[in-house]
């Protein structure tokens, strides 16, 4: 029996949970608020806390690299633990590394994050298409052929991304809509019956950056991970307003407004449980 592709499980994975992605951000301020040392042991108690409380229980995890990387190569370590303790809880993991660059070192990133056996692939990573969407093609065949899937970043929220993003062409479609296109595209080689395994980063909080660059996510044919909802600001309203029809596709990542409720277990099961009513309202 064939494996149901990353867009099918995460679809399965939104309907029993709710649309809610928890960024695992051990960042310091939440190692500090949690009451723990700013070491590979805090990084543990932290990051497996989160898992232990709220495995089973979410949509996704995504457990943020830089964070762990910050503490060299035992915090690399950590995060390996962090993917494996999803695994066993059942739950999706996405590891948000935004990883891209060009021919062997693309390869390279590839074997990291997607290859089969790798102890760094969780069920799917983030990548940055800004050497040329072209360049994620060893991500994407990687994902083809493991099952797993990709997030690539589209329109993000952060003022520097404009820059690049929302340029135009000479044909009317700006960078942002190229890379929407292009990951629509790479979907539509696979059967899928809700999404397709590639999805798009896209900002919960870029106002009318899209309708200004003329993108409609109407037909996108993948998940839409959403940065922004909670305590930067975004909810249900700017979800409509961003997305449109698409919202029933968007998983709304939240971090900071969920983790700040821990190292309490039942705290950090309420705060999601809080973040998904919300976004029902």
């Amino acid at each position: 029996m064939t494996m149901r592709g990353f867009g099918d499980r995460l679809a399965d994975a939104m309907a029993e949970h709710g649309p809610v992605c928890v960024g695992i951000d051990p960042h310091p301020g939440l190692l500090d608020q949690w009451g723990l040392d700013h070491s590979i042991d805090g990084l543990r108690r932290f990051s497996l806390g989160v898992v232990e409380a709220l495995g089973g229980k979410v949509a996704a995890f995504k457990p943020q690299s830089a964070f762990f990387e910050r503490f060299g190569s035992h915090g690399v370590g950590v995060l390996e633990e962090v993917i494996d303790a999803c695994r066993n809880a059942g739950s999706l993991c996405i590891v948000d590394a935004k990883r891209g660059d060009i021919g062997s070192t693309m390869n390279g990133y590839a074997d990291a994050y997607l290859a089969n056996g790798s102890p760094l692939a969780g069920d799917a990573v983030t990548l940055s298409p800004y050497l040329g969407i072209g360049a994620l093609t060893p991500a994407l065949e990687m994902a083809k052929e493991t099952g797993r899937g990709v997030f690539v970043l589209a329109l993000t929220s952060n003022p520097q991304g404009a820059s690049v993003q929302h340029c135009v062409n000479s044909e009317g479609q700006s960078v942002a809509g190229g890379v929407i296109q292009a990951v629509s595209d790479f979907n539509a080689t696979f059967d899928f019956e809700h999404m397709g395994p590639a999805g798009i980063v896209v900002g919960a909080t870029v106002g009318d950056a899209p309708h200004r660059l003329g993108i409609s996510f109407d037909a996108f044919n993948g998940a839409i991970l959403a940065p922004g909802v909670g305590a930067q600001g975004a909810g249900p309203k700017e979800l409509g307003e961003v997305f449109g029809q698409a919202a029933l596709n968007v998983l709304a990542s939240s971090s900071r407004a969920i983790l700040a409720k821990g190292p309490d277990a039942l705290g950090l099961q309420q705060a999601y449980a809080q973040a998904v009513a919300e976004l029902a309202e």
